[in-house]
């Protein structure tokens, strides 16, 4: 890093560093995970621009005899204004920030900076409902930037597909309906067809893959997937962002993939996190 650069950057955390400076956690896309100091009294402009999930261009200053880097100036080109009027959106973009950085941006900075931004740029536009299934199809991407991410077409055991070919291909053209396929396009609902609640598959932790109902045991714990459910997963897997963002889920649905992917992105991180731990009710 040079002594004065200019870095594509969105800031991840803030806090207090003495009287009236503050220790700031950057997530850059050319450096990854930086920690700078913001030097300034409460009355500073820059204090208010450097503010959680802000991104733009930061201009920085490395003090290599002190080995510190300082925020010199932001110049921000995208705010979240309604993180702070939902405390779901704020909880669960902070959820995304300690996944982050806990895992080292996944290896893959670059690649991470368009997921994780696309997330937070996604569940600004959202309401509350739609940003669940934000967090869910975010959580479901990263798994695959970390290498991790189970097939959801197959049984791991023994290789049953768990859709029809005619289903598979209405997957892949967005295509499919809540009466045939499971990726249903309306609102939430606790109507579904008895066929798209039923368990399709069970992951199983120690395969990382998902059994077929015929292959897993019911004592063997797992997470069960209703078809629905596995079925939104596929189409995060190979649709189009666009499209998936039609899709709609059961709140049985929501609630399986959820409780999935947050005991996914744990084993991931190697750690208990903090956002899950403490924003459970909320997320």
């Amino acid at each position: 890093m040079l002594r004065n650069s200019i870095t594509d950057a969105v800031v991840l955390f803030v806090s207090p560093s003495g009287e009236n400076n503050r220790s700031v956690c950057v997530f850059s896309m050319e450096l990854g995970i930086i920690y700078a100091i913001l030097y300034g009294g409460p009355k500073s402009k820059l204090k208010g621009l450097v503010s959680p999930f802000n991104r733009g261009k930061m201009y920085l200053y490395r003090d290599t005899v002190k080995n510190s880097i300082k925020i010199t100036d932001f110049d921000v080109t995208n705010f979240h204004q309604t993180f702070r009027e939902s405390l779901f959106k704020s909880w669960a973009a902070s959820l995304a920030s300690e996944i982050v950085i806990k895992t080292k941006c996944g290896g893959s900075p670059a690649e991470c900076w368009k997921i994780f931004n696309g997330f937070l740029d996604g569940i600004e536009l959202s309401d509350e409902d739609n940003g669940r299934l934000g967090l869910i199809r975010f959580l479901w991407r990263y798994l695959e930037l970390l290498g991790i991410r189970p097939d959801t077409s197959f049984c791991a055991r023994c290789g049953k597909a768990f859709f029809s070919e005619r289903e598979t291909s209405a997957a892949e053209h967005g295509k499919s309906n809540s009466a045939e396929y499971g990726s249903s396009r309306v609102e939430y609902s606790r109507t579904e067809p008895a066929e798209l609640i039923q368990t399709a598959a069970i992951y199983m932790p120690s395969e990382n893959g998902f059994l077929c109902t015929s292959c897993s045991a019911p004592d063997k714990g797992g997470f069960r997937l209703c078809k629905q459910a596995l079925h939104y997963l596929t189409a995060v897997s190979e649709l189009e962002p666009k499209e998936v963002r039609s899709l709609r889920c059961t709140a049985k649905a929501v609630n399986e993939m959820r409780d999935l992917t947050f005991y996914m992105i744990e084993a991931a991180a190697g750690l208990r996190l903090k956002s899950i731990e403490s924003g459970l009710g909320i997320l």
